[in-house]
């Protein structure tokens, strides 16, 4: 038979009570086989949950060459944000160690062309494709992208892939950016 045991803190005077509520019904509290903290009604629940919450923010500052009709990955090799460090700024890759539904967005900007289209790969594949922006005028075009995706907390990663109709460089900086966060743990 497993026992309960409360032990006090080494410091402190404060007095910590259990309280029955006010019912006539019987009620079984069983706590989870594992250290770590309960969460109460008066706990900071978001500000925890929130701190476990992975998210990244990424840009390119290089002046990356494109080729026409080629998918190639945009060099997003500069990090505003890596809250757990899994943004890969020599391979341009996300890979979350937290399995879940992650939202994931990002814009490109290339002058002179006809036609841009964005997409998220995952695991080296297409997942999704972004706004199809096709300007006969061939002006300075922005192509974005916006998905949810799940990734494994191991293995899975996405990266942000541009098929443009002309050769050319990217706009780097702002201009060319992409996101992502742990929206819901798996």
């Amino acid at each position: 038979m497993s026992k309960v045991a409360i032990k006090g803190a080494d410091t402190g005077t404060g007095v910590f009570t259990l309280e029955s509520p006010a019912t006539n019904t019987d009620r079984t509290l069983v706590l989870p086989d594992e250290a770590g903290t309960v969460l109460t009604s008066a706990s900071n629940i978001s500000q925890q949950a929130t701190a476990q919450m992975p998210v990244f923010s990424a840009y390119t500052n290089t002046s990356q060459t494109m080729s026409a009709s080629t998918w190639t990955k945009i060099q997003m090799n500069v990090e505003n944000i890596d809250s757990h460090g899994w943004y890969d700024t020599s391979n341009y890759r996300f890979t979350p160690q937290i399995g879940g539904w992650y939202f994931i967005t990002g814009i490109v900007r290339k002058g002179a062309t006809n036609r841009n289209i964005t997409s998220i790969y995952k695991n080296g594949s297409t997942w999704t494709y972004g706004v199809d922006i096709n300007d006969a005028g061939g002006g300075n075009n922005s192509s974005n992208i916006s998905t949810l995706v799940y990734l494994n907390g191991s293995t899975d990663y996405v990266e942000f892939y541009l098929s443009t109709s002309s050769t050319g460089a990217l706009d780097n900086g702002n201009s060319t950016q992409w996101s992502g966060f742990l929206v819901r743990a798996a």
